[in-house]
């Protein structure tokens, strides 16, 4: 029976023109090289090489079967190449929670570079503002905007998330431009609801917190919608800039107080305990590859306009 090491051995005799060069290349003994060919020739009954005082050279016989070898060869290389990708490429399913409005706007576009990237990868993405319940639910991570509370789960922090207050231009060309956190009673507000801090404001002034009820003229559970309220003149908004960033840097929105710390919230990427599977290893390379740093939403027009930058 004709086997790989054979043809491997026929195709570099008749390349190199000898039986001693072939082994050099092959990293083989000469006399292997002879055997294997002695072999060959045996089980197929024909002599494939012809001595002439200028080395070996292929018969009739020998040159047909060295192109088929070729070919062979050339299929078996690449089938192990595949074998060798697929061996590197994920599969089966990632089943993950994301927050409705962050999770649309920043990292759809991730989840569907990933699959495009691994195609053996199905995704099965849920967006909900809801806090979902990764062990139950058999989830294999989570996208999660805050701060964190004690857990089993395994967390990754992948980059800082900041609050801005904002309002239209023509809410404050109605209203007035509040010159202090304490004058913001005295302004509608758009809040968002279902917060964990409630309905209330807290400003850091000094060692004292002031806390501040808006006046809500307008509630969404969404920061979507909170958003696009304050963008119609509805009120002044505290928001994530994640949310608002496109807005300030094109005028519908302008910030209030910018050097006003508002605290800094986190975004994590949460797991089960245990070791990582590799769809989760990779979700969070991209993750801290595409926001990790300054998020890109941070680095934008909001911040040289709080900077009083020119654009």
């Amino acid at each position: 029976m004709v086997d790989i090491d054979q043809l491997r051995a026929l195709v570099e005799v008749v390349e190199s023109g000898g039986f001693g060069r072939a082994a050099a290349r092959l990293g083989l003994s000469k006399s292997i090289i002879s055997r294997r060919i002695a072999a060959l020739e045996a089980d197929l009954g024909v002599r494939l090489l012809a001595r002439t005082t200028r080395g070996v050279s292929p018969t009739e016989a020998g040159l047909e079967l060295k192109l088929r070898a070729d070919s062979i060869l050339s299929d078996l290389e690449e089938a192990r190449k595949a074998v060798a990708r697929s061996g590197h490429e994920i599969g089966g399913t990632l089943r993950i929670a994301l927050p409705l409005s962050f999770g649309l706007r920043h990292v759809q576009p991730l989840l569907t570079d990933m699959a495009l990237t691994h195609p053996r990868l199905k995704i099965d993405a849920v967006y909900s503002d809801g806090l979902a319940d990764l062990v139950a639910d058999r989830f294999d991570a989570a996208v999660r905007l805050g701060v964190l509370a004690d857990s089993t789960l395994v967390a990754r922090r992948i980059a800082p998330i900041h609050g801005v207050l904002v309002a239209s231009p023509d809410y404050l060309a109605r209203s007035g431009r509040p010159e202090s956190p304490a004058d913001l009673a005295d302004h509608d507000a758009v809040i968002q609801s279902g917060m964990r801090q409630g309905e209330s404001w807290r400003f850091q002034e000094g060692k004292r917190t002031l806390t501040i009820r808006p006046r809500a003229r307008f509630r969404a559970d969404n920061g979507e919608a909170v958003a696009q309220a304050a963008i119609a003149g509805l009120g002044i908004a505290m928001l994530p800039t994640f949310l608002v960033s496109d807005a300030v840097s094109d005028g519908r929105l302008e910030p209030l107080f910018p050097d006003q710390p508002l605290g800094e919230a986190g975004l994590y990427l949460v797991r089960p305990p245990g070791p990582a599977p590799a769809k989760v290893r990779i979700l969070t390379d991209l993750m801290i590859e595409r926001f990790g740093g300054e998020p890109y939403w941070d680095a934008c027009a909001l911040r040289r306009r709080e900077m009083n930058l020119p654009s």
